[in-house]
This record gives structure tokens, C-alpha cells and sequence, in this order.
């Protein structure tokens, strides 16, 4: 049974004149087509609904013809799978002609177009994704995904070996609609996630990339990585060891101070990210963007320098500028590590740090070689500047230079 607040969102979804407009006009004598999939679960749940999916018993190009005589823009985006994107006033809607699978191989299926509902949500990964409401406000539920939605369920249609063996991606997705809208993991599911997992080998990077980052977002996401890392799962997928824990106290952590928010990088560092090497393993397995990267590096350095500078936390946090490329953020989460909440009272410093005057000019006018041993001399003579309390003084800076070039030798 459908809740009266859940039914008045459903209602305010079909009111939307662009989308009952777009309705309208694709739903002509002898043909059908319905609001289909994460929309319509998102409304029930007073989520937001951020893309609205519609399923249809029209061709592609007949889907087309009558959105472009009603001024629409009509894009193929998937059109060998029978979607098209139509765009209008600034708004866009995917629109795909029911489907039946004829073959796959664990990553493409080979389809062929239907008229029938039920069959074209048969195909879908889980009951609650293969919801259905027509323009007359009907919903269609075949696979109980109602009652999987109010119980907080997420469980694949029918045999959930044959679900994922279809697209090998549904076994990460498995864990991250569950950390979103399920409360646990179905067993049945997960039984078959691990039954399959050799299928995960063969998935491309950007879609597991996509998947996981969705997954480190989601509300359950601690207790779903444990989960899942309690079986390997996600270690497999990622090429390396998995630490729910971490994640686990870096939120709570933001709990405790209010406006702290955990950014997706640093979700990503706590829960995979140990050194330089598992940036490297990252970098390939999520398709790290370069600005991923030097994030997650400049957060491996900045640790680094904390833990072998015990008592002097608070002068090496004072070298923000060091950070600068990065943000403040990078070293709040090092601070955080490093297990002394008093450090945060020096974030201040990292917005206006002390400038160390110090370049490469001054190292090379002391003899010291163009090349690598020039930007390890610097980095040395700033922390021990920081060490004697960031003084201003250019000349003590170029002292303190010279000494640190003596006791390297």
C-alpha cells in the first residue's frame, strides 16, 4: 500500500507540464509509454529525483518523429538499444523502446525490441529499479519491488546468479543501491556476488569507477565496504586492501565538529589509500583524474610528515603553501590522522602561512647542482626552518639553508 505523502509526490511528478507535455504526446492511439525505474523509486522514498527515464512501446525513430514535431531536440544517444535522449528548454528526458535480451556476454547485451512491460522490466537488475507508473498515474509492480522498497530491500529479479552473469557491474551496484535505499545485505545476493566474482575481472575501469565513488556517498557506505570487504569483494575489484574502519572514524570525526564535511577524495583516502603505491593501484583501477591524484598524494605527504615529526605537529602544519594546489582540506585530514584535535586550531595559519623566501636560486648559488638534489635540500631546509619557529628573517632562512646542505653531505 502506497502512502498518501508518497502518492501526492507521484502526483506532483506527473503535474511537471514539461514531462506531462513529453507524456502526452508519446502516448498516441495503440502505443504506451511510463515513467520507468529510479524515478519513480525515488519518489516514492522522498528522495530526489534527479533523471526522470521513460520506457515506451514506440520505435526509436517514431519516438523522435513526434517529439520533434512537438519541439523537441531528439539526440541517439543509445540508439542500437533503442534510447533516445529529447531535450527542451533546458530539460532532458531518456527515452528507450521496450527491450528483450537475446544474448550476453557479462557486459553487452544483444536486444531486440518489445511491446510488452512486464518483459522489459524482467530484464532489469532489481525490484525495486523495475517499477513502472503510466500517465494516468498507475504503478506497475511486478516483482514485489513495493514491498521491497518499504522494507528496505534491495534484491535482485529472480535468479541473481543469471542478474549479474547478464552485466558483471550489477555485483558492485549490488553494494551500492543497498548502502543508499536497503538497510543489510540481502543474503541471496550477496551469496551470489561472491559465487560470481571472478565475472568483476573483465568490467571496464569507468564503469567501476563510476559505481564505487557513488558507493563511498551513500549513507550506509561504512557498513556495506565492511560488508563486502568482509569477503573480498571490493579489494578484488580494486586491486587492493580495503579499510571501512578508516572511513568509519573519519565520519564520525565530522560528526563530532559541525560543518565538517568528508569530500569524496577524502572518503577515497580513507576507506583505500596507505601510501604512494596505492595511489599508483588507484590510478588505474578507478581512473584517477590527475587532480584526484595530486590530492591523494599531497594527503600521503602530509601524513607522512606529521608521523615522523612527532613533536612538532603544529609548526610543519603551519607550511600550508606547501598544500596550496590542494587545499586546506588535505591538511585537516592529516591532522585528523594524526590523532590530536588541537591541531584544527592552527588552520588559520594554513590560509595565511609564513612564507619561506627560499628557492632554487639559493640552493644553486651555494654549489649544489641543477637536479633532483635541489628540490630535496629545500624541502629538508623547510622543515627545519619550521623547526626553529618560521622566522621571517631572509637571512637566517639562507642560514638555515646552508646548514641543512652541511648536514647532508
Amino acid at each position: 500500500m502506497i502512502e498518501a505523502a508518497a502518492r501526492a509526490r507521484l502526483a506532483a511528478l506527473l503535474a511537471d507540464p514539461v514531462l506531462a507535455g513529453l507524456l502526452d504526446g508519446l502516448n498516441p492511439p495503440g502505443e504506451e509509454t511510463r515513467i520507468v525505474g529510479g524515478a519513480i523509486r525515488n519518489a516514492l522514498l522522498g528522495e530526489p529525483v534527479a533523471d526522470i527515464d521513460l520506457g515506451t512501446t514506440l520505435l526509436p525513430d517514431q519516438s523522435s518523429k513526434r517529439a520533434v514535431s512537438a519541439g523537441w531536440q531528439a539526440i541517439p544517444t543509445g540508439i542500437e538499444h533503442g534510447t533516445v535522449t529529447l531535450v527542451k528548454e533546458g530539460r532532458s528526458f531518456e527515452v528507450t523502446t521496450l527491450r528483450e535480451d537475446i544474448e550476453t556476454d557479462g557486459r553487452r547485451a544483444v536486444v531486440r525490441f518489445g511491446r510488452d512491460f512486464a518483459h522489459d522490466a524482467a530484464r532489469r537488475d532489481f525490484t525495486i529499479n523495475a517499477l513502472s507508473m503510466g500517465r494516468d498515474g498507475e504503478i506497475h509492480d511486478y516483482f514485489e519491488g513495493l514491498r521491497d522498497l518499504a522494507a528496505r530491500k534491495v534484491r535482485f529479479i529472480g535468479d541473481p546468479d543469471q542478474r549479474i552473469r547478464e552485466d558483471y557491474l550489477r555485483g558492485l551496484r549490488f553494494f551500492r543501491f543497498s548502502a543508499a535505499y536497503g538497510e543489510g545485505l540481502d543474503e541471496a545476493g550477496l551469496a551470489a556476488v561472491v559465487r560470481q566474482r571472478a565475472g568483476f575481472a573483465g568490467l571496464s575501469r569507468e564503469r567501476v569507477r563510476q559505481e564505487f565513488l557513488k558507493l563511498l556517498m551513500a549513507r550506509r557506505a561504512v557498513e556495506v565496504i565492511g560488508q563486502g570487504t568482509a569477503h573480498g569483494l571490493l579489494s578484488d575489484i580494486l586491486g587492493l586492501p580495503v579499510f571501512p574502519d578508516r572511513l568509519r572514524d573519519r565520519l564520525a570525526f565530522a560528526a563530532r565538529h559541525a560543518g565538517d564535511v568528508v569530500s569524496l577524495p577524502a572518503r577515497l583516502y580513507a576507506v583505500a589509500v596507505t601510501d604512494d603505491a596505492s595511489v599508483t593501484v588507484l590510478r588505474h583501477s578507478l581512473r584517477l583524474t590527475n587532480a584526484e591524484e595530486r590530492y591523494l598524494t599531497r594527503l600521503v605527504e602530509a601524513r607522512s610528515l606529521f608521523r615522523h615529526v612527532v613533536g612538532l605537529k603544529a609548526a610543519v602544519f603551519q607550511l600550508g603553501d606547501r598544500f596550496s594546489d590542494v587545499g586546506p582540506e588535505v591538511l585537516r585530514l592529516a591532522a585528523i590522522e594524526a590523532g590530536d584535535d588541537a591541531l584544527l586550531q592552527h588552520l588559520p595559519a594554513v590560509e595565511n602561512p609564513p612564507v619561506f623566501h627560499i628557492t632554487g636560486k639559493d640552493a644553486l648559488a651555494l654549489g649544489v647542482p641543477a637536479g633532483p638534489k635541489v628540490g630535496l635540500l629545500l624541502q629538508a631546509a623547510k622543515i627545519a626552518w619550521a623547526v626553529r619557529g618560521c622566522t621571517p628573517d631572509v637571512e637566517v632562512q639562507r642560514a638555515i639553508l646552508a646548514e641543512t646542505l652541511a648536514a647532508m653531505g
